[in-house]
């Protein structure tokens, strides 16, 4: 076997907001990619719209930098479990990985989910511990944290034996020592130089270049990143894909790319060991492999969790449908989630029982929310149901999943909170007070206990509470989860919401609309504060007389209405309800109105 000393090829590992893609950052500018005067836009490897608002990754990316004359690839994996079909086939293309841990917080839920997927895959770690900065750093109680959850996680003596450092990814610094003083990231660079191997190759093998990811370009068409595990890829080359262990096809390789930096980079070749990427073979899909038509050789299938939530996408039917899209029919619809499997591993889509509807499953309902908004911006309108959770049939037992939930929130929101997790069958495992106002809380609860939870947790806690899951396992299913404890107030006509009606119907419960807004028989304006719904005429409008009563011109003061976001609307949502989603609306209505 031959080692190609001039690579190495990494992962970073962090769970949501520790800081990876802003080291990241600090690691392109101090290699020289970026001239001095260049504009760059902050986290500049949130390339999508949806990450620079949410703040989090949701497509793996790769880039590259040379330090000392070594080029290191590195793949930036999403934090969210969520989107762990991104992970669990990014971590195919490299020989080693970063953990980054957040230096007041610790390893999180989602920290340990990719991390033990690493660690199983054989990959040696550098932990690096950011946020040194902060003036509640626990560098000491975080590190004993790493330590349990390696142990945990079953890691070999050699994983065991990681280095540590210690960085302020935002001023770009990195050290040994935390109490020590530094200017750069340079003992970042050297300890991935010394403690990430450089990847091996049989130099005797085929071409075996295994498909990790698929772009798009309107010039050359499909483009399949991956690694070259052995053999080397030219442009006018001929391959055969190989599909689940058979060869399926011929291709003539178009064009071969390489990474520098952001960008991609036509290559005259590019050699075993190094992550490329390939346009020529039009039938590929993520987890292939293209070979060597004399000696063609399948590499082992990428295998992603299945989903455990789904969906229902259907057509709008709703009576202002057709007013804000443009891509309105099933067909569209269709269409676009057909693409979205092409491109995304942990997603799959059926047909539903009504032909203009698809069922659609996911690890979360995040993912799925991502997929919505995605949707929502390209122009389409569809109705979403209420997700629920996709139970097994394990030796004659249903079963659902099952969660780790991480609640980390201030003392004295304690008690309301595992009330309301204990209703929804949640067990607390665990209980850890570091002594700062602020207690860590760990239950075990039925995915379905957590649909509908999210807003309610932040309403409770005043928004200062942090919610975090992780998929554990499988439990049996036993009896009902609480939903939502209220009604609704249900418009019983179209037209327009009035200030007057709106003003009278305020004692009744919460809004949800503004005067002015489009209206229609069925669709949900308000929360009732009984349990049971309510049909309401939100168009009434103040009878005119020509007698002037004293006081009757005053203004009325209307409370601000409840807007909800997407993700909120579908956590808020029953089963005989609906959200209509267009590209400048998100409204609540009745499935059906009857």
């Amino acid at each position: 076997m031959h080692k190609r000393e001039d690579l190495r090829n990494l992962a970073i590992i962090a769970h949501v907001d520790h800081g990876k893609t802003t080291l990241a950052d600090a690691m392109l500018w101090q290699s020289g990619i970026f001239r001095a005067n260049e504009q760059v836009a902050e986290r500049v490897l949130d390339s999508l719209d949806l990450e620079r608002e949410k703040g989090i990754t949701i497509m793996a990316k790769n880039t590259a930098i040379t330090y000392r004359g070594v080029k290191i690839n590195i793949v930036d994996t999403p934090g969210h479990a969520d989107f762990g079909g991104e992970v669990e086939r990014t971590l195919n293309m490299v020989d080693g990985v970063m953990l980054l841990v957040d230096a007041t917080e610790g390893p999180l839920p989602q920290t340990r989910f990719v991390l033990g997927k690493a660690l199983a895959k054989g990959l040696p770690p550098i932990v690096v511990i950011n946020k040194i900065d902060r003036p509640d750093r626990r560098l000491d109680q975080v590190l004993e944290e790493i330590y349990d959850l390696f142990i945990d996680l079953d890691a070999t003596e050699e994983q065991l034996d990681f280095p540590v450092l210690y960085t302020n990814a935002k001023a770009g610094i990195a050290l040994t020592d935390p109490n020590g003083q530094g200017q750069d990231l340079a003992p970042l660079f050297e300890t991935i130089l010394s403690a990430i191997p450089a990847p091996v190759y049989d130099p005797a093998a085929p071409l075996q270049f295994l498909v990790t990811n698929l772009e798009y370009s309107d010039y050359v068409g499909i483009i399949a990143v991956g690694k070259v595990v052995s053999g080397a890829l030219r442009p006018g080359q001929d391959a055969v894909l190989i599909k689940r262990g058979e060869t399926v096809g011929k291709a003539r390789l178009s064009q071969v790319y390489t990474y520098e930096g952001l960008q991609r980079l036509s290559a005259d070749v590019v050699q075993a060991g190094d992550i490329a990427s390939v346009a020529g073979v039009p039938d590929v899909f993520i987890g292939d492999t293209i070979g060597d038509p004399e000696d063609p050789r399948p590499l082992p299938v990428i295998t992603v969790e299945e989903p455990t939530i789904a969906m229902v996408f259907s057509v709008n039917t709703s009576s202002l449908a057709g007013r804000e899209g443009r891509l309105l029919t099933s067909r569209h619809i269709k269409e676009r989630l057909e693409k979205e499997v092409l491109y995304n591993v942990s997603i799959r889509v059926e047909q539903a029982e009504n032909r203009d509807s698809f069922r659609v499953s996911a690890r979360g309902e995040l993912q799925l929310a991502v997929l919505v908004e995605m949707m929502r911006r390209e122009g389409f309108e569809l109705s979403l149901s209420k997700p629920k959770v996709i139970t097994q049939n394990l030796n004659g037992a249903e079963v659902e999943p099952l969660e780790l939930a991480v609640v980390d929130l201030p003392e004295e929101y304690v008690g309301v909170i595992t009330e309301k997790l204990g209703v929804r069958r949640g067990r607390l495992t665990d209980m850890i007070n570091h002594g700062f106002g602020r207690v860590r809380l760990e239950f075990e609860i039925p995915s379905r206990g957590l649909i509908g939870f999210r807003g309610q947790f932040l309403n409770d806690t005043r928004g200062t509470g942090l919610l975090n899951t992780l998929l554990i396992g499988t439990t049996a299913v036993s009896g009902d989860v609480a939903g939502r404890p209220n009604g609704v107030l249900v418009s019983d006509r179209s037209g327009k919401a009035v200030a007057y009606a709106i003003h009278h119907l305020q004692p009744r419960g919460t809004i949800f609309v503004n005067p002015g807004d489009p209206v229609y028989r069925g669709m949900i304006v308000g929360e009732n504060s009984r349990t049971d719904d309510m049909w309401v005429n939100i168009t009434k409008e103040k009878k005119l007389t020509n007698i002037r009563a004293a006081g009757s011109d005053e203004a009325l003061r209307l409370i601000p209405p409840r807007l909800f976001t997407l993700e909120q609307a579908m956590d808020y949502i029953n089963d005989d309800e609906l959200v209509e989603v267009t590209p400048r609306s998100i409204r609540l209505r009745k499935y059906s109105v009857e």
